[in-house]
């Protein structure tokens, strides 16, 4: 079952993406670099509740 999840930068704390990911494969929380339009860079955006 995929679940929403909300990736944040951890940067700014800025909420920038909204995505989906499978629980079974991935029970921890989701780690990526993806840019962020607040900063003007690519930064660690973090899976958030």
């Amino acid at each position: 079952m995929r679940v929403k999840i909300t990736l944040a930068c951890t940067e700014c704390k800025q909420r920038n993406y909204n995505t989906t990911k499978e629980k079974r494969n991935h029970p921890d929380r989701m780690e990526t670099k993806k840019y962020c339009r607040f900063c003007k860079t690519h930064t660690v955006h973090k899976e958030t509740k």
